[in-house]
């Protein structure tokens, strides 16, 4: 079995791919205002969840006087409908399409909580995030890797000729089996991720700020578990070792830079700033606050079942044994 022209074909290939990666990375100049980013474009950079992007957007209408937001319940702001629809076409297109999605979730109703009003991901990934990333790259953001969606095509259509090559050569032995399952993914790949999406030097700039203090008005509060969704109380209990919780995350918070100890819970000094999430448990009135590493707040949203190993006296959270997302 001789293998050397598959390899050679294979070898050409990762080179062509590596050479496009490589143009593709020189930053073209963008040319656009220099615009502060928008909240939900600001986390899109960041790599938040498509959910917490919609979070976002909901939040800035409501500071724009679109919707109104009162603890976890939303309402549409009762505007005259010609000054609605002449205002709807000034706002950016992610926005006219979050609207029109909380508009048919209310179905009339004058309110409903946040979290009901949240579209299924699917739709989010399609329908939402495409125009969000538009709205980036219009404000010079980001840019589309290819130039062209004819990039991508061909170097997957490329792929034909090293697999070709290597299942003559090998027939249905291991080496042919590899190709094929390679050809399998990255030419689906390179198709389904279109033109690509590339944060700018400035898009990286407002990546790399990293999650903003909250603001207490723009909390997720979820009262699915049965929290009343007013009290919190702290974590810090006297106790040995370790123990575990488990619950809802019903809220999630940032205290401000530097980190100020959320009531008992306590933070070492200069941490900066502190992550919070709150716990409940589906039958206290009270929900329970922990500290948490960055990570895991940016994982967990409000309305997620998880599992929790904690120390008491610190509630300070030490490991996820398990998570179970709501959305």
């Amino acid at each position: 079995m001789d293998l050397v022209w598959p390899a050679t074909a294979w070898a050409l290939w990762v080179a062509t791919l590596a050479a496009a990666f490589k143009l593709s990375s020189r930053g073209r100049a963008v040319r656009a205002p220099e615009l502060p980013a928008p909240p939900p474009v600001a986390e899109l950079l960041r790599g938040m969840r498509a959910q917490e992007v919609f979070h976002a957007a909901l939040f800035d209408l409501a500071e724009r006087g679109w919707v109104t937001i009162e603890g976890d319940r939303l309402s549409l702001v009762d505007l005259p409908e010609e000054p609605r629809s002449q205002g709807t076409e000034e706002l950016p297109a992610y926005e006219r399409w979050v609207l029109a999605r909380v508009t048919a979730l209310l179905s009339g109703a004058p309110h409903a909580p946040v979290t009901a009003l949240m579209p299924e991901g699917a739709d989010l990934e399609r329908g939402f995030l495409p125009l969000v990333r538009e709205s980036a790259i219009d404000l010079g953001l980001a840019r589309r890797r290819w130039p062209t969606l004819i990039v991508p095509v061909l170097l997957a259509a490329a792929l034909a000729v090293p697999w070709y090559a290597t299942v003559s050569a090998a027939g249905l032995s291991w080496p042919g089996m590899i190709a094929t399952m390679v050809s399998l993914v990255a030419g689906p790949g390179l198709l389904l991720a279109g033109r690509g999406f590339v944060p700018t030097a400035r898009g990286r700039q407002v990546a790399g700020s990293g999650p903003a203090p909250a603001d207490p008005r723009h909390e997720w509060i979820y009262t699915g578990s049965g929290w009343p969704g007013v009290e919190i109380e702290p974590a810090a209990t006297p106790g040995p070792g370790r123990r575990e919780v488990a619950g809802h995350v019903v809220k999630r918070w940032v205290e401000g830079t530097p980190a100020e100890p959320y009531q008992g819970v306590k933070e070492d000094a200069g941490a900066s700033p502190g992550y919070y999430i709150a716990l409940h448990d589906g039958r206290s009135p009270a929900a329970t606050a922990f500290s948490v590493e960055p990570g895991l707040y940016r994982d967990v949203l409000p309305g997620d079942s998880v599992r929790l190993l904690v120390r008491p006296r610190s509630g300070a959270v030490v490991r996820v044994l398990a998570h179970e997302r709501h959305w």
